[in-house]
């Protein structure tokens, strides 16, 4: 709910600045005219990038409490494998090749004055991939890496923050892996959140196995 309504605010930013560039843009009284249409179409091109950030905002969860942020579940199809994500109530599929997985997870924390509100860290799901142990094998793969969720026309919040190293005295965006693990048929495992890092856990007699085997 929180990141829901953050997308909102942020949204009704958006509205309020193209608000303000329609009153420009729409005055019958114009002086400097030119002046005045550069500055409307300013204010709608903020509109439109506030308006990308509020929906890259949105893709953001807040953590759950005592339960596992995702949960993975492999099935063989074929030469590949089909892995269900189940995240909170929403549940996903996509196709990835490999002997082994490999998971990137995006978080947002909060500081200065945004955290002494009380506003909840978040996270959101980056990227699965996989990467086979022979070298033949990897060179050939096609499926080898899945974009979990995607920043519209390139507008990435989080990465803005990250590679640019701004903070905007407020965001503190990190990153966490879990790190390559077996991928076996029906192998399910648990992704969680400790203060050490993200742990995964086996939760089926197919993972274990496999987890044994490799080691």
């Amino acid at each position: 709910m929180q990141y829901n309504g953050l997308a909102w605010a942020t949204a009704l930013l958006a509205v309020l600045v193209v608000l303000v560039a329609a009153r420009i843009l729409f005055n019958s009284h114009w002086f400097l005219g030119w002046l005045r249409g550069t500055c409307g179409l300013a204010f709608l091109a903020l509109a439109g990038f506030i308006g990308l950030v509020a929906y890259d905002l949105h893709s953001y969860a807040p953590l759950p409490e005592d339960k596992p942020l995702v949960t993975l579940s492999f099935e063989a199809d074929g030469p590949r494998y089909r892995v269900n994500l189940l995240e909170g109530g929403g549940e996903r599929s996509v196709l990835l090749e490999g002997d082994l997985w490999q998971l990137d997870v995006r978080f947002l924390q909060w500081k200065g004055l945004a955290a002494l509100i009380g506003l909840e860290p978040g996270y959101r799901l980056d990227n699965l991939s996989g990467r086979f142990l022979s070298i033949e094998q990897q060179a050939q793969a096609q499926q080898g890496q899945v974009e979990l969720t995607q920043s519209p026309y390139g507008v990435d919040l989080w990465r803005w923050l990250r590679l640019g190293q701004h903070d905007l005295l407020m965001f503190d965006a990190q990153a966490r892996r879990v790190s390559y693990l077996p991928i076996a048929d029906q192998a399910v495992y648990s992704i969680s959140l400790t203060p050490t890092g993200l742990l995964a856990q086996p939760m089926n007699q197919a993972a274990k196995q496999a987890l044994q085997d490799w080691q």
